[in-house]
């Protein structure tokens, strides 16, 4: 019997530890289910709070953008205080729910450039914010890689990275590896007897059809496409501003008179400054033969000698703060710059078109940065050339314009005919990076072989908005350049 009531009191106490047991477990779980849902339901909770923060700072950028099309050059919010702007933001029933907090960056001088930091935090949660950041900019007309205002032709050799326009019909032998576009149907190629041709064509194997056959795609030439007719485009737009920029280098940039020389040299340097020198001597002919036997307008070696005596400096002088220079006179270019912007031009007032300056390249212009801090502009009332004595291996970093004249060099014969001009006729290679605007045409070599064998040019797409100093934007109409989530 006492046995017996051992056995049953050893029982109730396994129970009561089962029960014990099976209590805490049912406690741990409903614990951990009540943190469970606790913490979804924050987590709910704050995904919402972010997401109206996200929506908050949208609206920022959204007011400013439709702040800007109203008042295109005002970078203060309308206050002509410094920033930061902040502003409520209300739902639809007209209950302020958070605000959003605007950072506004002004462009540099000459950009179309402005940054805007909008930071969106909602009232229910102090803890949340994001932030968009996003840069706009007015284009300006410095959009293709090649513009040309009158008939135009690309030999084989040459390769375009960018848009091609001309007012007037192209020929293009080469690769081009974005759209090419004229603003005729068809045209009379001077390169070509017979009946007109269509506007955009190439010569390269297999020949385009004349009109009225039907084009085929030529993938192989066009690695975008072609199309014609299009709208011309106002070549005016870009050039006439010539007497502007002669006025911009008096009131506050560099102005050079005539040299009573023979032009001017400059080079630029790395420290923002640039030398300036006169030109005393060109050089000469190689040979007694080499003539302009293309009967070439302008014809010549456009070359300084080397050697002392050739050239007398100037001075050194800080590449101004509008970063414009201007020059009464011929002009040669090099050197390299290193986070400037700057834009050379020559020209002669009042215009006589027998006296247009030219600006011509035999060395390499260079930048140092590619990410839009560098910009150089080259415009010249008559041509943009390279002369004879150029080099064999030639880059170019900057926008080239030729108000009334050429973008090219002149024919130098080869040295296996009379006259000839050996050993400048053949150069191996010219690398644009930037863009070239000409009234009369381009080209850099010649269907014998003569002149640069490679020819590439590749647009600069920073000067869609970055353009050089003194060139003109288009409109006031901000585009949306990057968007970017920030936090």
């Amino acid at each position: 019997m006492i046995e017996f009531l051992k056995f049953k009191k050893s029982e109730n106490g396994q129970l009561s530890l089962a029960v014990l047991l099976l209590g805490t477990v049912a406690i741990i779980i409903i614990s951990g289910l009540i943190i469970w849902v606790d913490s979804n339901y924050r987590s709910v909770f704050r995904y919402s709070s972010q997401k109206t923060a996200f929506m908050v700072a949208e609206a920022g950028i959204e007011y400013y953008r439709w702040h800007l099309a109203h008042a295109p050059k005002d970078f203060k919010d309308g206050t002509g205080g410094p920033g930061p702007y902040i502003h409520e933001y209300r739902d639809k029933n007209g209950i302020v729910v958070g605000n959003f907090t605007l950072e506004i960056t002004p462009p540099l001088a000459n950009s179309s450039v402005v940054t805007i930091k909008s930071t969106g935090k909602v009232l229910s949660d102090s803890n949340v914010e994001r932030i968009i950041q996003v840069k706009m900019g007015i284009p300006s007309v410095v959009k293709y890689a090649v513009l040309s205002n009158s008939d135009i032709r690309f030999e084989l050799g040459t390769k375009i990275v960018g848009p091609v326009h001309s007012n007037g019909g192209i020929r293009f032998d080469g690769i081009a590896e974005n759209i090419v576009t004229s603003a005729k149907t068809t045209y009379n190629d001077p390169d070509h007897s017979g009946g007109d041709e269509y506007a955009v064509h190439t010569h390269t194997v297999p020949v385009d059809p004349s009109p009225p056959a039907s084009l085929p795609v030529r993938a192989d030439v066009f690695y975008a496409g072609r199309e014609f007719p299009v709208s011309r485009v106002d070549f005016n737009g870009l050039t006439e501003t010539l007497a502007q920029i002669k006025s911009m280098a008096q009131s506050g940039g560099r102005y050079f008179n005539k040299s009573n020389a023979k032009g001017y040299h400059i080079v630029l340097k790395e420290n923002d400054t640039f030398d300036i020198y006169k030109v005393k001597k060109i050089m000469k002919k190689p040979d007694k033969s080499c003539k302009n036997s293309l009967k070439q307008k302008g014809w010549k070696v456009w070359s300084i000698k080397t050697g002392s005596g050739s050239e007398q400096l100037v001075g050194n002088y800080p590449i101004p703060a509008n970063g414009i220079i201007f020059v009464e006179d011929h002009v040669w270019v090099d050197g390299k710059i290193n986070t400037a912007r700057v834009t050379i031009a020559a020209g002669k007032f009042p215009f006589e078109p027998n006296k247009y300056k030219n600006i011509t390249v035999n060395k390499d212009i260079l930048y140092t940065n590619y990410d839009g801090q560098d910009v150089i502009g080259l415009i010249s009332q008559g041509n943009v050339l390279v002369g004879m004595a150029s080099e064999e291996d030639l880059r170019i970093d900057a926008a080239v314009v030729a108000q009334n004249g050429m973008v090219g060099r002149y024919y130098y014969k080869p040295a296996t005919s009379k006259p000839n001009c050996s050993p400048y006729n053949n150069r191996q290679k010219i690398f644009l990076n930037g863009m070239i605007a000409t009234q009369k045409g381009y080209g850099f070599a010649y269907s014998d072989g003569s002149g640069y064998q490679q020819r590439d040019i590749v647009y600069d797409s920073n000067l869609l908005y970055n353009p050089p100093p003194g060139f003109p934007f288009i409109g006031s109409y901000y585009e949306l350049i990057s968007w970017e989530q920030i936090k």
